[in-house]
């Protein structure tokens, strides 16, 4: 099972950045998926997920608005587009599948400074 995060890096404030999360390993399909961040020193936070088939999304109430999750099942990826970012939304950013599982990508980081 992987979950490979890609996308992250260093925009200024009111940039945007696209998130991919790919996935291999399992039926990707079948599991709902969700983006994480962790900031330093804090715990990590739910940002957004998605249900396996796309029908329902969810936001935490400091991102929306502002970022959208989104998936392609035929090519087991899911993205998080990140748009007006701020500095408190630097952290590192983690895909998370699950079902009966839960499985973790290593994470990519996202700095947003001037």
């Amino acid at each position: 099972v992987q979950l490979v995060e890609s996308g992250g890096g260093l925009v200024q404030p009111g940039g945007s950045l696209r998130l991919s999360c790919a996935a291999s390993g399992f039926t990707f399909s079948r599991y709902d998926m969700s983006w994480y961040r962790q900031a330093p020193g804090k715990e990590r936070e739910l940002v957004a997920a998605i249900t396996s088939a796309g029908g329902t999304r969810n936001y935490a109430d400091s991102v929306k608005g502002r970022f959208t999750i989104s998936r392609d099942n035929a090519k087991n990826t899911v993205y998080l587009q990140m748009n007006s970012l701020k500095p408190e939304d630097t952290a590192v950013y983690y895909c998370n599948a699950v079902r009966i599982y839960s499985y973790w990508g290593q994470g990519t980081q996202v700095t947003v400074s001037s």
